[in-house]
């Protein structure tokens, strides 16, 4: 690269050490540009432990080694990332969560960088935290671009807080290469994968379930992922007598075996800020059943080409599109090898080119 379109570029995040897609999405377009040649930090607020691999080129730090109260650690926040900023020389700082502005505004005062805010939920959804639409609306005005990963939200942004930030749509890519061959969708295995919160709506696919195996006993429910709700769900699959068909193993460290295991990929979630899980599950052929989302799955998906897509909360439906696409293998196929098609778009080299071009605009 040449030296003068190098940039010195740190992502800011709450922490690697979880298994999410914000975190994983951080990890893999760092990885992505250090690749390309820029030098480039990740500062954690805690922890300075990964989920993910990290390219040799990309140093880990964190502010504090265990996540703090972050009202009492406020101010020693802020001195640690303007310490970090400085230390590093840093140009570009991106933080992965507009709720960060809180923090990034004062601790970078006069340091002159290209400060880019990454969103990765839907700008109607403040995930319990009041506070958002206020870290938003200093986004929308004192960033210099704000990253959305869909065309609804940008348009969102835009209606509702006319920012002064460019606001820039740049999808989430495959945070692995296109696999040479689709799955063989051999197993009768139908895979959810996401954390385990009211938002994914696991309760209705479970509620769905009960109806399908009833028609397609053979079949298998597996839903990776870890949260609050597995206490809920558990009791829910007993509640429900689905313990021989429906199954909770957790968080997914090898996705190209589990996403190989399947036949089918299910989406249930009430809202998603994008849905990487889908595209990870497209390309690898995979036949798609979603719930219709406003953003993210209703961006994404063509429904009735590369998708059965279904309303949020209705578990009837969700059921009857499962057991469509487990009762016609022909159907099963076509939309499988559309999601494929779809799915080469989003290729990791492709999107590093586009942050690429936002990092070293001209200064």
């Amino acid at each position: 690269m040449n030296p003068e379109a190098r940039r010195h570029i740190c992502f800011l995040t709450g922490t690697l050490n979880a298994m999410a897609g914000a975190e994983r999405m951080t990890a893999t377009i760092a990885n992505a540009l250090a690749a390309l040649g820029h030098r480039v930090t990740i500062l954690s607020l805690w922890d300075a432990s990964s989920q993910f691999p990290l390219h040799p080129e990309v140093r880990h730090e964190a502010v504090f080694a265990q996540r703090p109260s972050f009202k009492r650690a406020y101010f020693a926040t802020i001195a640690g990332i303007r310490r970090h900023c400085s230390a590093h020389r840093i140009e570009v700082l991106v933080q992965v969560d507009p709720m960060l502005e809180l923090f990034v505004l004062p601790a970078t005062v006069g340091l002159g960088l290209h400060h880019i805010a990454w969103e990765h939920c839907h700008f109607d959804e403040d995930l319990g935290k009041p506070a958002r639409k206020l870290a938003r609306r200093l986004a929308a005005r004192f960033c210099r671009q704000v990253v959305v990963l869909t065309e609804r939200d940008r348009s969102r942004w835009l209606e509702a807080l006319r920012p002064r930030s460019e606001v820039v749509c740049l999808p989430n890519p495959l945070p692995f290469a296109l696999p040479e061959a689709p799955a063989p969708r051999t197993q009768r295995t139908v895979l959810a994968m996401g954390r385990l919160v009211p938002a994914k709506g696991f309760d209705v696919l479970l509620r769905a379930w009960k109806i399908v195996a009833a028609q397609a006993p053979q079949w298998q429910l597996v839903i990776h992922g870890e949260g609050e709700e597995r206490p809920a769900l558990s009791a829910l699959i007993r509640d429900l007598e689905l313990e021989g068909s429906a199954s909770l193993p957790g968080i997914c460290h090898d996705p190209v075996q589990t996403y190989g295991n399947a036949a089918v990929f299910c989406l249930s979630s009430r809202y998603e800020g994008f849905g990487l899980v889908l595209i990870e599950a497209m390309a690898f052929g995979l036949p798609i059943v979603a719930t219709d989302c406003e953003t993210g799955p209703r961006e994404l998906l063509d429904p009735g080409r590369d998708a059965l897509v279904v309303a949020t909360d209705d578990a009837d439906a969700l059921a009857r599109a499962l057991l469509a696409v487990i009762r016609q293998p022909e159907l099963a196929a076509t939309l499988g090898t559309s999601g494929r098609q779809k799915a080469s778009q989003f290729a990791v080299e492709h999107i590093a080119q586009q942050w690429d071009a936002l990092v070293r605009a001209p200064r």
